[in-house]
């Protein structure tokens, strides 16, 4: 099978609005630390590297805006609407995992 690279990029945009809506309508139950605990990035990561994207291409975007422009709404209102209060054994689960793959990219 080939696939022109217009159909790839159109393709792969339109998995990741499927994950984005995804994360955003039908698994908000998901919380971003066991994300991150278990597959090293979560919807915070997701908003950087888009936010990051934008800046590759010349766009200005804040951090918050980056984060609303994923989450569908301003962070907090997503932080008051669906987020809990992680355990001790999530925290010292994603202490590991951030380091492992957020922290060491900081300093590479």
């Amino acid at each position: 099978m080939t696939i022109d690279e217009q159909t790839r990029i159109e393709l792969e945009a339109a998995a990741f609005r499927r994950l984005q809506k995804h994360l955003q309508e039908d698994r908000t139950d998901v919380q971003n630390i066991d994300m991150m605990n278990l597959t090293g990035f979560c919807r915070n990561c997701l908003s950087r590297w888009y936010q990051e994207a934008a800046a590759e291409r010349g766009i200005e975007m804040s951090k918050d805006e980056g984060r609303e422009a994923f989450y569908g709404m301003p962070f907090a209102q997503w932080r008051d609407r669906y987020q809990t209060e992680a355990s001790d054994a999530q925290k010292q689960a994603f202490e590991v995992a951030f380091e492992e793959n957020v922290g060491s990219k900081k300093t590479s």
